[in-house]
């Protein structure tokens, strides 16, 4: 089983693709897991907010703090992280493919998406995260020689997904 990640530059890149691919998925009657972000710009703010959509249509969860506009570390809201975690934990049975919104800061100290990713691979499902530049070593040594870069277009992405897909079902 591999990991497919996507690892785009420029604030929400991934995110966007991550949302195109879901959905495109669903579109193909495809089951999902995980979650998928959405970004808010906010024209009173410098950083936007980030919220996480529990998948396939479970809650939707504000995982940034507002520390004011000249703030300058982590915006992480890691208790509303660990409750999208738990939210979409409760989700994955039936699922056929995880989709994780970021391997962040949480998940490359060992915590926050890490077990469900783990519990998604020993359940033989295909799994697709979004990683940014920052963590990406960790993610690599996270996912040993399973983690795969998948690029940027949601629709070769989607068919690697459901090519992992056939592959389980033969």
């Amino acid at each position: 089983m591999q990991i497919g990640y996507v690892s785009e530059t420029g604030r929400g890149a991934s995110d966007v693709v991550l949302a195109e691919v879901a959905a495109l998925l669903t579109a193909a009657g495809v089951r999902l897991g995980g979650t998928v972000q959405a970004n808010t710009e906010r024209k009173d703010r410098e950083h936007c907010d980030m919220d996480v959509q529990v998948l396939p249509d479970g809650p939707r969860f504000r995982i940034s703090q507002d520390l004011g506009n000249h703030a300058r570390g982590c915006r992480l809201d890691p208790g509303a992280l660990e409750q999208a975690v738990q939210a979409a934990s409760q989700r994955l049975d039936g699922a056929e493919v995880l989709i994780v919104n970021k391997f962040g800061k949480l998940e490359s100290e060992g915590r926050g998406f890490c077990n469900l990713i783990a519990t998604a691979i020993d359940r033989g499902l295909p799994v697709l995260i979004g990683v940014n530049g920052l963590n990406l070593p960790e993610f690599l040594a996270f996912t040993g020689d399973m983690g795969k870069p998948l690029g940027s277009d949601p629709q070769r992405i989607a068919a690697w997904v459901q090519d992992r897909l056939g592959q389980a079902a033969a």
